[in-house]
């Protein structure tokens, strides 16, 4: 991101937790066959480095960088790497504008729920194009935030989500990324030949899946940066967004509670 882009969520425990949550498996599912030991892989906007981790197991010996332009998350990431044992991962601190990497130095380029929150997406996909080697990948994922749905019917979930559309804008970026990625890759001069696009979602329904995901909005909708930049441009008060908080919570202890987060996907060969 560049000083003009604003990072919607920030990173606070509530959006870190989450992060944590996510792994090549349930995140990266349509770019792990095309991953083979040996490839050097590049993640960018890694945050905690939990995906970055996967990503690293499945090209071993490869060399695998992580990349993040906020100092704080790339010093956990570094430790979640030691603890876990893993080898072979470097973590820098970074631009995705301004990529600290010659050309054609990567096999594989990913970026995961970045794309939405830049003012100017294209340019960084041409970022990521650059520093992929002719013949590689670079892969995109993004959630959709108007095509997220859920089960009971909820006016205050309703409100969150106009809400967070409200915050994204005013900060210039896209919240329904998702749908659009195909024709940010297409405009950031791809190759439609090499274009493989797709879909996948997150889906939260048992038991604790649900309360984890209502527990973690809630925090989320009072005690994020998606909560200070809404105070701050006016767009909500501290009694709204507990009004928000409250609903979240109401949804998540219903037994049929039931949410989906749809995301776009982008396979595009260089």
């Amino acid at each position: 991101m560049s000083i003009q882009d604003q990072y919607t969520h920030g990173h606070h425990e509530s959006v870190l937790r989450s992060h944590r949550w996510r792994t090549a498996e349930n995140s990266a599912a349509y770019l792990l066959p095309a991953l083979v030991p040996g490839q050097r892989l590049l993640d960018v906007g890694c945050g905690p480095g939990s995906i970055t981790i996967d990503l690293a197991a499945r090209v071993a010996p490869g060399e695998v960088v992580g990349l993040d332009r906020s100092e704080r998350v790339i010093h956990l990431a570094r430790a979640a790497a030691r603890e876990a044992g893993a080898t072979g991962i470097v973590f820098d601190v970074g631009d995705v504008y301004a990529l600290p990497y010659p050309d054609a130095s990567f096999d594989v380029v990913h970026a995961h729920q970045v794309l939405q929150h830049l003012v100017d997406p294209v340019a960084a996909l041409r970022e990521l194009r650059r520093v992929t080697r002719p013949g590689g990948l670079v892969a995109v994922r993004d959630a959709d935030y108007a095509a997220m749905t859920w089960y009971p019917e909820s006016p205050g979930l309703d409100d969150w989500l106009a809400l967070y559309h409200e915050v994204a804008a005013a900060n210039h970026a896209q919240a329904d990324a998702g749908r659009r990625l195909l024709s940010w890759v297409r405009e950031a001069g791809f190759d439609p030949a090499g274009i493989v696009p797709s879909s996948a979602a997150w889906c939260y329904a048992t038991p604790q899946d649900r309360t984890w995901w209502a527990d973690l909005w809630a925090e989320r909708s009072t005690s994020s940066d998606f909560a200070s930049q809404a105070i701050a441009r006016g767009l909500a008060d501290d009694v709204a967004l507990e009004n928000l908080a409250d609903a979240w919570r109401l949804w998540g202890a219903s037994e049929d509670a039931w949410f989906a987060v749809l995301h776009g996907e982008v396979l595009a060969r260089v």
